[in-house]
């Protein structure tokens, strides 16, 4: 098969350099870290003042989604499609990284960031979005000509996003994941009792600020929160793994299969999912455990022959999420790769201490089984700046689970206390298709009330709990000490909100009617 980017990491890769304003990039890397040291400094001089001041105004840039746009793309154009939408996310990268380089031309020039940055980008992204067009009418396809319209971009404060409102206070029951009204599921947690409280933390924008973190593009203090200071907001009854979001009847059973914590280090930076046949479409690192053959290559085939991590071999699912690292000034395998440090993912790789996977049933009826092949992504990478429609978070601590979840800020937990990341998966299908022209409306999640909307049909629902030991990070006059993050696109800041997760179906035929089984019988199956 084609390329398979399955890295060992060796003791010297993971050892600590220099902490230094330099440690945060390799050649050819983002180089805010040499900018915002200067920056910090007291007397660095009016120059130095002008450029803190557009860093505190500029600090990402904000595209519209054209791939969430696509209802339909008939099957002789998605590969070309796809090839397309990456394009677009390489020139946002492209983008983000001379605006990230230029503060003291973006001081000394009102103009410059719609002349040299914004301005081209908007060109960029008009031809291509015409190839998406060419591609799809080729094929036999409807454009719709609005999507022409999506192709200028705007840049956006390191605060201010418009789906971040008050900073947690949104309310998960608007993921609606444009699925026609199918409203989240009842078992996601509602973050609007957040107050968002920082313990006395400023969120404060300035420039030396607004980018802190090793790698010069976030995490910053404003994205952490100690745990023991926010109001409880998670709902009763989901915690630990979320064992009763499948409520008090229908479905009662579940299925848990162990598939290790991605000891073996299988990671690379492809999403076979959105980006077939693109190497580094994702932009950031992924673990994989479960299926051992995925990346931007690999067919339904390959996937289906391949070898598993898993305990039970007839699970061949790939599940993949974004790595979580800690900003210690270390430098990992990928410091100098396209998706790690050349786009700001930087730090030392955390592997889980658990990666839990289990699947629950729906709490008004029966579940049918998943079809092979079906893809289902959660949450949405681009978060920050797409707004939270799509967003799926929960961050939380052991002890903590059942008491705070969190959205838009990182936990620091306290001591014995270790960091959990929680998914539920969305879980209602449409019966008939195993993706769909967005990667979403094929799938839904059910209603409050448990039932799945429009026709849609209870599957399974997929719960992955990963927990981690993490060095708590310390806030100090504004800025956090050691912080740690998920990958990202480096336009998203490592926010937060962007974490997401991944699943591809392949259990056999066998297995995955013994799941069903369990999970309609009441059963606790393995």
């Amino acid at each position: 098969m084609g390329r398979n980017i399955r890295k060992r990491r060796s003791s010297m890769a993971t050892k600590a350099v220099a902490a230094s304003a330099a440690l945060a990039l390799g050649g050819g890397g983002l180089i805010w870290a040499n900018f915002y040291a200067s920056a910090h400094e007291s007397n660095s001089g009016q120059n130095s003042t002008k450029a803190a001041t557009a860093a505190a105004q500029v600090a990402t840039i904000s595209c519209p989604d054209v791939g969430q746009k696509l209802t339909n793309v008939p099957k002789g154009a998605k590969q070309g499609v796809a090839t397309e939408l990456a394009n677009l996310d390489k020139q946002i990268t492209e983008a983000y990284t001379r605006l990230a380089s230029t503060r003291q031309a973006q001081a000394n020039d009102a103009s410059f960031v719609q002349n040299a940055i914004t301005g081209p980008l908007k060109e960029k992204r008009a031809a291509t979005i015409d190839r998406i067009r060419i591609n799809i009418q080729r094929s036999g396809g409807q454009f719709n000509s609005s999507l022409s319209q999506l192709a200028a971009c705007t840049t956006q404060a390191a605060n201010t996003n418009a789906g971040q409102a008050g900073n947690g206070q949104q309310n998960n029951g608007g993921q609606q994941n444009n699925n026609g009204g199918q409203q989240n599921n009842g078992g996601q947690q509602n973050n609007g009792g957040q107050n968002n409280n920082n313990g006395g933390q400023q969120n404060n924008g300035n420039a030396g600020q607004a980018q802190n973190g090793q790698g010069g593009n976030g995490p910053v203090a404003a994205d952490f929160v100690d745990i023991t200071k926010v109001q409880a907001n998670a709902q009763l009854g989901v915690g630990a793994n979320g064992a009763k979001a499948n409520g008090n009847s229908g479905s009662r059973g579940t299925f848990t299969s162990s598939c290790g914590t991605n000891g073996n280090d299988n990671h690379n930076t492809d999403n076979v999912i959105v980006a077939p046949g693109v190497t580094n479409g994702a932009h950031h690192l992924h673990d994989y455990v479960g299926n051992q053959n995925n990346d931007a290559f690999a067919s339904d085939q390959e996937l289906a022959g391949a070898g598993t991590s898993c305990q039970n071999q007839g699970d061949k699912s790939s599940y993949f999420w974004p790595v979580l690292r800690v900003q210690d000034g270390s430098q990992d395998f990928d410091q100098n790769n396209d998706g790690g440090g050349k786009e700001g993912n930087v730090g030392k790789i955390l592997q889980p201490a658990q990666a839990q996977i289990k699947f629950v049933g729906n709490k008004k009826g029966k579940v049918v089984a998943m079809p092979t092949a079906l893809r289902i992504i959660t949450g949405d990478a681009k978060a920050f700046v797409n707004g939270n429609a799509n967003a799926n978070v929960n961050w939380s601590c052991t002890g903590f689970e059942n008491k705070v979840q969190l959205e838009t800020q990182y936990p620091i937990c306290p001591q014995g206390s270790q960091v959990v990341r929680t998914t539920n998966f969305q879980s209602c299908w449409d019966g008939q298709n195993i993706d769909s022209a967005n990667h979403r409306t094929h799938v839904a999640f059910a209603q409050a009330d448990g039932t799945c909307a429009n026709g849609f049909k209870a599957i399974p629902q997929l719960q992955v709990r990963l927990v981690y030991n993490v060095p708590a990070p310390k806030l100090q006059n504004g800025t956090v000490v050691q912080p740690y993050a998920v990958d990202s696109f480096p336009e998203n800041l490592h926010k937060p909100i962007t974490d997401h997760n991944d699943f591809i179906n392949f259990f056999s035929t066998n297995l995955m009617n013994k799941m069903v089984n369990c999970i309609n019988t009441g059963k606790k199956c393995k």
